[in-house]
């Protein structure tokens, strides 16, 4: 495209800023219809590579042509630069993706963007133009994925091509309009990371890597935002290099340090209503795929019943996360969840589930923000037809600092930890656990 004079420049930025709200709107619809249903697939998602973001513009200037064919052609290039700009990538959402300290961006609705930092939302200045303007990123975002919102599909899970999570929620099922969340993905939280965070201290560490190593199955449990994926990515890195791995996700998220891994993502049904791809079915599935360990990324249903029939027959070292807030309650979630796949009477449930899992990890996202490992405790049995729990180590809070950021220590509890025969068992170097002193 040739320099253009400063006389040319006003006189386009006029053209566009004259052009009323109503009529933009509707032209970068349709360009931005037009691109979704032309540019190959290969290059949908890939907005901010120069080959994708060409063929973007190609199907804009084809628009402009049909719709305002009376424009002079410089007025048409610069046209085709704005609307491709705004339709080559995620509109105002832009600027927070690429912010590394963004941890994740929730719309709660067009003019209202909040985004987590250091634990903490903070409200933005970014607003869409309207809500059909937010509807058209979030149709961008996931046409790509080959998924879409609509009134027989009015809420949506996804993963981002980068690895990021994304969950939208249309006008069907949220009076105030069109939602979307995205919890940006970090593959880089070491467990070197973790203890610079403050989220657990080098002596915890070595007690974990040496029940990793023992191959104990384990439940991380935790809140929402809470750091289970971040943990259960870092501590993959202490399975033994020569065990064989499969994961298991909705979607897909765990990023495992690990040389041998076959990641396994669940599959929604298609327009017709057919062909969806479950957990339970992964997980029935993998039992036949000779891993050593299986890893689910969030166990939410049925397929508890699965991933425990896999420890309680040989899979030992299998791990998932779930959603609670203490070690107690996630048992009995997971009995809960065991339950509902019908295949044990209910009065067996607590006993299969306190045979299978061996260690509970109790993550919590702290009121500064920051977020903690704050109780370990192990399954020993049950009581009163309850899951038992011994807890072994708990995270206490001894103050603020001037910032009001939390200080605290872990300590042992004194309890016995009954399992210390595993160790041998496994020839694994056990250092114990805090000894019940504060650190």
């Amino acid at each position: 495209m040739a320099r253009l004079s400063l006389t040319e420049l006003a006189s386009m930025k006029n053209v566009i800023q004259e052009m009323p709200k109503e009529e933009w709107a509707e032209l970068r619809r349709k360009a931005q219809e037009r691109a979704i249903l032309e540019v190959p697939k290969e290059f949908l998602g890939r907005y901010r590579d120069e080959e994708a973001k060409r063929q973007v513009r190609y199907q804009v200037l084809r628009v402009i042509e049909e719709e305002k064919p009376g424009l002079e052609y410089i007025t048409k290039q610069a046209i085709a630069e704005k609307l491709t700009n705004e339709i080559s990538g995620y509109g105002p959402l832009e600027k927070l993706l690429d912010n590394e300290e963004i941890t994740e961006i929730i719309v709660e609705r067009y003019d209202s963007v909040v985004i987590e930092k250091d634990g903490v939302l903070v409200e933005t200045d970014v607003k869409f133009d309207s809500e059909e303007h937010l509807r058209l990123v979030v149709e961008r975002i996931l046409s790509p994925l080959g998924r879409r919102l609509d009134y027989t599909t009015p809420y949506v899970d996804a993963r981002l091509p980068d690895g990021s999570r994304v969950n939208a929620v249309s006008e069907y099922i949220a009076p105030h309009g069109t939602q979307l969340s995205i919890r940006k993905f970090n593959k880089d939280i070491s467990i070197e990371d973790l203890i610079n965070f403050g989220a657990i201290n080098e002596e915890l560490t070595e007690a974990i890597k040496a029940c990793v190593q023992a191959r104990m199955s384990i439940v991380v449990s935790g809140g929402t935002g809470s750091g289970k994926t971040s943990f259960l990515n870092a501590i993959s890195e202490f399975i033994n290099p020569n065990l064989s791995i499969i994961t298991i996700e909705n979607p897909a998220e765990l990023n495992l340090k690990h040389p041998r891994v076959r990641s396994w993502e669940t599959r929604p049904a298609n327009i017709e209503g057919k062909g969806a791809i479950n957990q339970l079915m992964l997980v029935e599935n993998a039992l036949r795929a000779r891993p050593d360990i299986i890893i689910v990324g969030e166990v939410r249903g049925a397929e508890a019943f699965a991933l425990l029939q896999a420890v309680n027959t040989g899979h030992d070292g299998s791990m998932t996360t779930l959603h609670a807030n203490t070690t107690k309650d996630a048992m009995k979630r997971l009995v809960s969840m065991v339950s509902s796949a019908g295949q044990l009477a209910s009065e067996l449930v607590p006993e299969y589930v306190s045979t299978g899992i061996d260690l509970v990890f109790q993550l919590s996202r702290m009121e500064d923000g920051s977020r903690k490992l704050v109780e370990i405790s192990e399954v020993v049995g049950v009581d009163k037809k309850e899951v038992k729990v011994n807890t072994l180590v708990k995270y206490v809070v001894d103050g603020y600092d001037e910032n009001g950021k939390i200080i605290g220590h872990w300590e042992e509890t004194g309890n016995e930890f009954t399992r210390s025969t595993r160790f041998k068992q496994t020839k694994v170097d056990f250092p114990g656990w805090l000894g019940g002193k504060k650190k």
